[in-house]
């Protein structure tokens, strides 16, 4: 269970607060006129829930990249992974192909031609 103190009893007993609130790991609520305004916690709870936050908005990304892939199949299902993943691979290995027969037309007419004189 969370403890609760005034505004008033944190500001008095503020380095007691600290050295508790760091040696139990347990944050505490601060109220002013009976009504939660701050929690102190220590520094390592505090990077825990940091990390968690950036864990929940990673998952937020994920949600709504589904959410956008989904909007965009409509009525359509989405195909097997291991086409999607063939298909990409058609298309980078034709693009290299292209690249490299590019480069060997470019080098063949830079270099002269073995046996030619002129």
């Amino acid at each position: 269970m969370n403890r609760v103190i005034s505004a008033t009893e944190a500001r008095v007993h503020f380095g007691e607060l600290m050295r508790r609130v760091a040696q139990d790991e347990e944050p505490v609520i601060v109220e002013r006129g009976g009504k939660p305004q701050a929690v102190v916690l220590s520094v390592d709870r505090y990077k825990r829930l940091l990390a968690g936050q950036q864990q929940d908005d990673w998952w937020a990304l994920v949600e709504r990249a589904r959410n956008l892939v989904r909007a965009d199949l409509g009525d359509r299902e989405l195909p097997p992974v291991e086409d999607i993943i063939r298909e990409m691979r058609e298309e980078r290995d034709a693009q290299l192909d292209a690249a490299f027969y590019d480069l060997r037309r470019r080098k063949s007419r830079r270099s002269p031609r073995s046996g030619s004189k002129g």
